[in-house]
């Protein structure tokens, strides 16, 4: 299991917009990968899944997956969620 930790960068959290492109590049990486707030997880290719945990800027959450060989992808992934996806056009 690949687990990485991250503070949301996007000052607004994780609402539609942001939660859409996260979503979209879980898509494309191929990897089933969760997102843990809280107590609650969800599959992290889903917008409406993510937007239901509520995560607000500066909120931890942590994305995990079972495929071992995914470091890089999980590394691009967490340094996505970190930056302001409002903001940040990359």
């Amino acid at each position: 299991m690949i687990t990485r930790t991250v503070i949301v960068g996007t000052t607004l959290g994780l609402h539609a917009r942001p939660a859409a492109l996260f979503a979209q590049a879980v898509l494309e990486s191929g990897i089933d990968i969760v997102m843990r707030h809280g107590d609650q997880e969800v599959e992290a290719n889903s917008p409406l899944s993510i937007m239901t945990l509520g995560v607000r800027g500066g909120d931890e959450v942590t994305i995990a997956t079972a495929d071992d060989s995914a470091e890089e992808t999980m590394d691009d992934l967490a340094a996505m969620l970190s930056r302001d996806l409002d903001t940040d056009r990359s």
